[in-house]
This record gives C-alpha cells, sequence and structure tokens, in this order.
C-alpha cells in the first residue's frame, strides 16, 4: 500500500513522517493503541525500548493484554549489509516486536517507532506495518569547526539528540585551527590562554566535558571522531610555542597532545589528523604522526587531497572538494560538494538529496558514507547563527535520508542544483522528502533554526541571457513587457521553466556544478517572473536575496540601496522593492538610481557577517493583492569573480512567507504563464 494512501486506511490525519524512510515497508489495516504495555526480551538492551515508552506516557506492566518484545538475533535478513544497524519491527493491533543484532539496530527501531507513534489521550497509536531496515552506508555524519567557532557542549549535545533521531550516527569534532586550540591540554595549559587565540579568545573544551560529550555520543549511538589539523592550520599552535609542528621541538610537543588527546578520547576507535592545505617542509611528519597515532591505538584518517598514501599507510580518507580521490584499499568518507558553508539554502538542498555518495548505490570496504561540513572561516554571531544560515537541520536531514536509503539520480552532474521536471520520478521522490521533513520541523525542531519552507510549488519562468556589454544597468525587451519569447538586436531569446524557492543561474563552483544555464557566460542579464494567487488581499513576508553569502569568503555586504554588487532588482506589481539596510555597510559606495553599485576590497574574515543573508533576517514585508500578482525579477551577471565578491553567485531566492517567515505563505497559487502584454513598465 502507498505511504500517501495510508493516512485513509488507518485513519490518521495524515501518513507517518519517516525520514529517512525505511529500506521495506509493509503497512496493513488497524492500529497499536495502549497506555500499558508488558515490556519482554533481551534484558540487555531493552532498556533503550523501556525510556521511549515511559517518555511516550506508555506504562511498563508487569503483565497485560499488549507486549513490546525485543529480540537480539544472529542476522536480519540474509541479504542485508551493515548488520550491525539492521533492525525489524513488526507492529500489530495487540503487540510491537523488535529485532536486530545488537544494541544498535534497537536504538534505530526506537527511533522508526518515535516517528510512527501519535500520542493521544490512550498512551500511544501506531499503524499496523512490518519494517525490515538497515543503512546503505555506515558513515553517516556532520562536522563542526569548533576550531574557528567555539559552539558550547549543550548546543553540541542538543544537536547529537536530534539528528540521531534520524539516524545520524557520526559527530566529526574539528578542535584545532587558526584560530584557536580548543581541546584542553592539561600538559601545556598555555595552549587555552586567551592571547593565543584570535577568535572566540579563553573558550574551549575541558576534560570533564569532552568525557560527558563521549557518554552523550555511546547513549545515542554516535561515533565520535576528534581532529586535531596537523601539520597546517595550526598557526594558534605556533603562536603557543614559537615553533612550526613540522620542526623537532614541534613534533616533540605535537606527541605528547596527541597522547594526552587519545587517552582522552581512549573510547573512539578512530583519530583524524588533518593533512590538507599545507606544505610539507619534512616530508617524513605524516608517516611518523600516523605512527604515533596507532601506537596509541587508535587507527587515522587523513583529509584526500592532502598527503599522499598508499594502501596500508592510512586507515580511512576523507574526500574534500573535487580533487578528492577514493583509493582501492583505503576506506573513503566523502565529502566532495558537501561543505555546506558554501551552500545556498534552497538551491543546494536539492542536489544534496539527489546526490549519490561517492557515486555508489551503497557502501562496501571502500566507501563508508559521507559527511556534511559546516566550516566557518567567516565569523558568525553567535552558534545559533551557524545553524540558521548554514541551514543546518534542512541540510542534515536530506543527508541523513540519502546515506540511510543510498542510490540517488546523480553525482552532483546530473540536474545539479535544479529541480528535475514535476512529471519525473527524481521531483516526486523530493516531493515527498520535502513533505516528511517540513512536518519534522514541525513536530521535531519546533523552537529550533529551521529555515526551509516549501518550494516544490514555486514556478518560474527565466528568459536567456542577454549580453549586457559590461552594463548592469541595460535594459532589455522583459522590462517592457513579458512574453514567452523576445527579439533583441537580431536575436532570438526563448524562455524556460524552473521550480524552486532559489534558482542558480550558475552555480557557486561553476559549471562543476550544474545549473540552470548549461553554458552561463559573464557579462549578461537574466530576467525570472512569475505570477502569484492569492485567494485574499494580505500583508505577507518575502524571502528575497541575490547572492548567498558564503560562510567561508570576506566579501563585503552590498552598499546602502542595493540587493548586491551586480545590480540585481525586483518588482511586485509593477512596484519596485528596495533591499533592508545592511547592517555590515561600511563603505561609502556610489549608488546611482539604484543602478550603479560600488565599494571597497574585501573584509577581514573576523569581520562577523551580519544581516546579508535572507535566513538571517526578518522577511521582506509585502503586500499581495487578492488575485494575480507580477513578480519581475532582473539579473545582471558581470564577471563571475570580483574584487568585493570573490566567488559571485549567480542566482536569486523569491519565495512568499508568513509574516515571522516560520512558513510558505498559505493558499497561493504559483503561474509562471503570463499572456501577450502591452509595452506597460512591469
Amino acid at each position: 500500500m502507498a505511504l500517501l494512501a495510508l493516512a485513509a486506511c488507518i485513519g490518521h490525519d495524515e501518513a507517518p513522517a519517516l525520514l529517512p524512510m525505511p529500506q521495506e515497508v509493509t503497512w496493513s489495516r488497524g492500529l497499536f493503541q495502549g497506555s500499558g504495555v508488558k515490556l519482554c526480551g533481551n534484558a540487555s538492551v531493552s532498556g533503550i525500548v523501556r525510556e521511549w515508552l515511559e517518555e511516550s506516557g506508555v506504562r511498563c506492566e508487569e503483565s497485560g493484554a499488549k507486549t513490546v518484545e525485543v529480540r537480539l538475533t544472529g542476522t536480519v535478513g540474509k541479504a542485508i549489509v551493515n548488520q550491525e544497524e539492521a533492525y525489524r519491527l513488526a507492529v500489530c493491533g495487540d503487540s510491537i516486536r523488535i529485532e536486530a543484532v545488537s544494541s544498535r539496530g534497537v536504538f534505530w527501531a526506537v527511533q522508526t517507532l518515535r516517528q510512527l507513534a501519535v500520542k493521544t489521550e490512550r498512551g500511544i497509536r501506531l499503524p499496523c506495518c512490518e519494517i525490515t531496515d538497515w543503512p546503505a552506508f555506515r558513515i553517516r555524519g556532520f562536522m563542526h569547526d569548533a576550531g574557528r567557532s567555539y559552539i558550547s557542549p549543550e548546543e553540541i549535545k542538543r544537536e547529537i539528540e536530534l539528528l540521531s533521531r534520524f539516524k545520524i550516527n557520526v559527530f566529526h569534532w574539528h578542535l584545532t585551527e587558526n584560530q584557536a586550540w580548543r581541546l584542553e591540554s592539561r600538559i601545556y595549559p598555555q595552549l587555552n590562554s586567551p592571547e593565543n587565540m584570535t577568535r572566540h579568545p579563553g573558550l574551549f573544551y575541558t576534560h570533564a566535558q569532552v568525557r560527558d560529550i563521549l557518554d552523550f555520543c555511546r547513549r545515542h549511538q554516535v561515533l565520535l571522531i576528534p581532529e586535531i589539523d596537523m601539520p597546517g592550520h595550526s598557526e594558534a599552535f605556533a603562536r603557543t610555542f614559537g615553533c612550526d609542528m613540522q620542526s623537532e621541538k614541534g613534533k616533540a610537543i605535537l606527541k605528547e597532545l596527541v597522547a594526552e588527546a587519545c587517552e582522552l578520547f581512549a573510547e573512539v576507535p578512530y583519530f583524524h589528523i588533518g593533512t590538507d592545505e599545507v606544505h610539507f617542509t619534512d616530508p617524513g611528519f605524516v608517516p611518523e604522526m600516523v605512527s604515533f597515532v596507532r601506537s596509541q591505538g587508535k587507527k587515522v584518517i587523513s583529509w584526500n587531497p592532502g598527503y599522499e598514501y598508499a594502501p596500508g599507510e592510512i586507515d580511512m580518507t576523507q574526500l574534500w572538494s573535487y580533487r578528492g580521490k577514493a583509493q582501492p584499499g583505503i576506506p573513503a568518507i566523502d565529502c566532495r560538494f558537501h561543505y555546506a558553508n558554501h551552500f545556498d539554502l534552497f538551491g543546494d538542498i536539492v542536489a544534496l538529496y539527489n546526490s549519490r555518495i561517492c557515486d555508489k548505490d551503497s557502501g562496501d570496504e571502500d566507501f563508508a558514507g559521507s559527511i556534511v561540513a559546516f566550516w566557518n572561516d567567516r565569523k558568525l554571531p553567535d552558534e545559533r547563527s551557524i545553524l540558521l544560515q548554514n541551514a543546518f537541520y534542512p541540510y542534515m536531514l536530506a543527508l541523513a535520508e540519502r546515506s540511510w536509503r543510498g542510490g540517488g539520480s546523480e553525482y552532483f552532474d546530473g540536474g545539479g542544483v535544479i529541480l528535475p521536471p514535476e512529471s519525473s520520478r527524481v521531483f516526486q521522490e523530493f516531493a515527498d522528502f520535502e513533505r516528511r521533513m517540513l512536518r519534522h520541523k514541525e513536530l521535531t525542531f519546533a523552537g529550533e533554526p529551521f529555515p526551509y519552507v516549501r518550494q516544490t510549488d514555486v514556478q518560474w519562468s527565466v528568459t536567456d541571457a542577454f549580453p549586457n556589454g559590461g552594463d548592469l544597468s541595460r535594459r532589455f525587451p522583459p522590462e517592457e513587457g513579458l512574453s514567452g519569447s523576445y527579439t533583441f538586436e537580431g536575436g532570438e531569446y526563448g524562455v524556460r521553466r524552473v521550480r524552486g524557492a532559489g534558482i542558480y543561474l550558475r552555480h557557486v563552483w561553476g559549471a562543476t556544478v550544474p545549473a540552470l544555464f548549461e553554458e552561463a557566460e559573464e557579462n549578461s542579464t537574466a530576467y525570472a517572473y512569475t505570477r502569484v494567487y492569492s485567494p485574499k488581499a494580505q500583508d505577507v513576508g518575502m524571502l528575497v536575496e541575490f547572492q548567498n553569502y558564503s560562510r567561508s569568503e570576506n566579501d563585503l555586504p552590498p552598499p546602502e540601496g542595493c540587493w548586491d554588487f551586480k545590480g540585481s532588482r525586483i518588482w511586485l506589481n509593477g512596484e519596485e522593492l528596495l533591499p533592508p539596510v545592511w547592517t555590515g555597510t561600511r563603505s561609502s559606495g556610489t549608488v546611482l538610481g539604484n543602478e550603479n553599485c560600488t565599494a571597497r576590497s574585501p573584509v577581514s574574515s573576523e569581520t562577523a557577517l551580519g544581516n546579508e543573508n535572507c535566513t538571517a533576517r526578518s522577511p521582506l514585508p509585502v503586500h499581495l493583492e487578492k488575485g494575480w500578482n507580477k513578480v519581475l525579477l532582473k539579473l545582471p551577471v558581470g564577471r563571475f569573480s570580483t574584487p568585493e565578491t570573490r566567488l559571485v553567485k549567480w542566482m536569486f531566492t523569491a519565495v512568499f512567507v508568513t509574516p515571522d517567515g516560520s512558513g510558505a505563505a498559505e493558499g497561493l497559487i504559483y503561474s509562471p504563464d503570463f499572456p501577450e502584454e502591452g509595452r506597460g513598465r512591469q
């Protein structure tokens, strides 16, 4: 029975928002309902189930008509990989049965039960079903760069608890950077002194806090991977000791620090040593450090590209950037194109959800899985901003589903960041994922930073790009009247349909990640437009931006009165919508008719991002008339890299939301079909 038909069958208001969707599900008629159950089965793992039942308001009784049974078995299905995490779940009218090979499988089964269950006055209610489930990849994780941006232990634990509900099982803790050494050293306490930190001075993780987080990870079936980056990204080390890590003195000190850290992280099997973005002055440094870390009882992970390893010289590599190469015989974690600090809220989640991890349907010995990395080279105001501006939870739910389910339609090289046609299977799968994700935004993430709103119903017409010759203010035919095609200076310019609230014309990584224009050219101007039907006259909000500011770039905020440095503009019902007052604007850039914007050279990475990104400010207040409303966007671009913006994103975000931005505005219909119009200004 199809999931979307389940609600009518069992009497639920809507189908359960299972995420990730289990590998095999069979739905049956009927419900399990109860406020008291007899919990039986394997005592060593039943505590996991008891905790969930009591949290749900269900009493565990000595006897009862309804039972919850937990069994540990030798296997869960002969053909299933990753048996340690596999489980089988059967929900009947009078019983729930869980079978798993280990406590991890039981824990994941409970997370599925948590999503199936609805709390009622009579206890809990679950639809009858049978589920056999297992992960396609054994590593499904997130990385925080706590070296640059300190994140409190309380926040880290909150994220681990929430994400473990979606079967995320790895927390990669990047603990050291140029800005600070965040891991307490009792041997060299000066390493944690405020004077040796250039960002968030004096903030670091004590041994007691580390042990608490380790215990929290263990209870939530999350593997912690600590990282001390070496020998690069180590200015904090050099400031403290007055020497480079690759010097003889530096290596001696580093070994003491690594030994101290390995003892603190004694229970975890892996230790990450970085090795990226550095010139090796000592060719023997990395082999020496790998050997030393292994002598402490750890398996060693290293970035790739980084040091060049042969099989046997390293235990696992973590692939970053498009240059990362998996090597036979060396297990790989795929982080290529998984850098959320460069992502746009709406476009990149499409690519992340559709992407094939390691370009494989599922993992094996050589392909372990994936981690989404949240780097913040650029300072952000607080830890909530880190989650908000990086769309932390939406991206992690996209990875949670893809890394558990496996598969995917492409490897960032097909449709990329653009939604496929509505009739396609890929679109329907994404739309269903979006539905389930937004349900969890309401149920699981209430009060948490979660900026995503529905975008699968948002439609646009986008023109071919007109050549502007470097004049970003130049006017073209769509400003005189909208139609399905245009003639300009003897050339024909078409219009294409596209869906989404955020559209890349050219991706931040250029042609490496496909966007709407297959061959985007500099010095071009495109237009996007749609009609929006509102059932009543109403005041709503609007998310608008034309350059999503990466959290790893030192780009200038736009000059006052300009949306960006490209001359982008937007009209609603013929009235131009002006940008907010930028909190970070410090230049005296020239603004001429809201069309020409100039400014100074880029700022420091220690200049905190302000309200440049639409997720970091209140929605633009706008008024919709009853009936059809016209939206027109002008999208010029000059160079794809400028002194003000190193990585120009030729893109736009535009979607109507509630006045507070908590969700999409209800009852609207987006239709980009315009009748032939006169030559009135739009």
